[in-house]
């Protein structure tokens, strides 16, 4: 259980964790900046699509092991008081923010599937819907640092 808590929740400790605390974060501002080209060029490159492949196997990652650390009863560490009324991160415990990191992950999976049919060309004609690629992207690299931030930090209702 510690090794998929350890590969669940691994963070960055470096002075930008701000912009990008997890590895996940990091690869969707890396997906974000470079959805730029294929929006202006109006062309997917293959390496795009391997990078957007990456991101999906940095998103099943976590999430694979959220679903067996969460049927093992384990719930976010903003939710999870550790006996002394504050959680994990000394923060006070806010157990709304387990349901939000769920919300927030499958605001993720939908997301990809979104921009996978972007790039495909699948849901509108392919050159216009590129030029909605950054803005998919951004909408992922949002929800990658939401998740990120439930689970760390104490929403508007903590002890509740």
């Amino acid at each position: 259980m510690d090794l998929l808590r350890a590969i669940h929740g691994y963070q960055f400790g470096s002075s930008l964790a701000f912009l990008f605390p997890t590895p996940y974060v990091l690869a969707t501002l890396i997906l974000l900046v470079w959805s730029i080209a294929p929006a202006v060029k109006g062309v997917v490159s293959g390496s795009f699509t391997v990078w957007l492949r990456i991101v999906w196997v940095l998103t099943l990652i976590p999430a694979a092991t959220g679903v067996i650390l969460a049927l093992g009863g384990l719930k976010v560490p903003s939710a999870t008081d550790i006996g002394n009324g504050g959680s994990k991160y000394g923060f006070v415990v806010d157990p709304s923010r387990n349901i939000e990191h769920w919300m927030y992950s499958a605001f993720a999976l939908l997301s990809l599937y979104v921009i996978e049919m972007l790039v495909a060309g699948r849901m509108i004609d392919h050159r216009n819907g590129l030029k909605y690629l950054p803005v998919a992207t951004l909408f992922l690299y949002g929800v990658a640092y939401m998740i990120w931030r439930v689970a760390v930090l104490p929403g508007s209702t903590p002890g509740t």
